[in-house]
């Protein structure tokens, strides 16, 4: 049965030219059951990304949602992306962060606003999930002793079942690629932190949240199909990753660390390099040593928003 549609929810989109996974990622939202949502689109890529995105995507959607598409005034990143969404929607009553990426089921922002509407969360995950039915997490969990991220059910099959309450006991953070926030979850925590520019950025936002008490719920039918780092390249192997997000990944770690557990950043740092030490001896991958090295030491240092050449390759 469809869920009457009383809240109207804003998806968030942002791209960076990948006009192809925005267009396939509409085309799936057209098929949702809930129909009061409207879609946000913020291009990072620049003025012919812009136009290569607004020549392929619609206005609007088979079933009256409008698609409104906007061209950044730079690259914002997925944080400053996602707070220039949550500005041009700012009547909204819920917002669902959505990778471009990503094919949302029909039913997936139906099922994220039954569970928000039972009144006891205030941001909701879905399963993530990749093309071959094995997930990439149904929530996660941030270890702030080893700075490590933990995918909760990461490569399990999709039909297994999922005991709901146990995930939202030990989930801390929820997936960026598909999650709904409220709109108290927005006005208790504030936008996200766009320092981080790319990763870690969600983990944060959501550990931010469960300090003011903002609890994270879990849909387990709300299924996202999610074709990782299709932009970044930050789902290769460890061997073929590119520099930045090596170097963002490894950065990032620390900074949280830095912003939410200060007084564990000795000892989550000495654990991160030992990660990030196995991780090359196990792949070879000296190369990427060094990328990661050095956004271990940016994070260190405290060193934030874009290095220079991370500017040059992304302008």
């Amino acid at each position: 049965m469809e869920m009457k549609p009383t809240m109207h929810v804003s998806v968030a989109i942002v791209g960076f030219r990948n006009s192809g996974d925005v267009a396939n990622c509409l085309e799936a939202l057209a098929r949702s059951t809930y129909s009061n949502f409207g879609v946000v689109i913020c291009e990072n890529g620049g003025a012919a990304a812009f136009a290569e995105l607004t020549s392929r995507v619609p206005v609007i959607l088979p079933g009256g949602q409008k698609v409104r598409a906007f061209q950044a005034p730079k690259n914002l990143g997925f944080a400053g992306g996602v707070n220039f969404c949550l500005r041009e929607s700012s009547a909204a009553g819920a917002w669902w962060l959505l990778n471009p990426d990503t094919r949302p089921d029909p039913n997936a922002l139906e099922g994220m606003l039954k569970r928000l509407n039972v009144g006891d969360c205030e941001a909701v995950g879905s399963t993530v999930h990749l093309d071959d039915g094995r997930v990439q997490s149904h929530g996660g969990r941030w270890q702030p002793w080893l700075a490590r991220a933990v995918s909760i059910g990461r490569g399990t099959p999709r039909e297994r079942a999922v005991n709901r309450e146990a995930i939202e006991r030990n989930q801390n953070y929820l997936n960026g690629a598909s999650f709904l926030v409220s709109r108290r979850f927005v006005e208790a925590v504030g936008p996200m932190r766009e320092d981080y520019f790319l990763y870690c950025e969600e983990v944060e936002w959501c550990l931010r949240g469960a300090a003011k008490a903002m609890r994270l719920g879990y849909a387990p039918d709300a299924r996202v199909v999610h074709e990782q780092g299709t932009t970044t390249g930050a789902g290769e192997d460890f061997a073929r990753r590119p520099r930045m997000p090596v170097y963002l990944g490894e950065r990032n770690r620390i900074l949280l660390t830095r912003d939410c557990y200060p007084y564990r950043l000795p000892i989550a740092a000495a654990a991160a390099l030992g990660r990030l030490l196995l991780s090359t001896a196990r792949y070879r991958a000296w190369r990427q040593f060094g990328y990661g090295l050095s956004g271990w030491m940016a994070g260190l240092l405290n060193r934030r928003n874009l290095p220079e050449w991370l500017k040059t390759i992304l302008s």
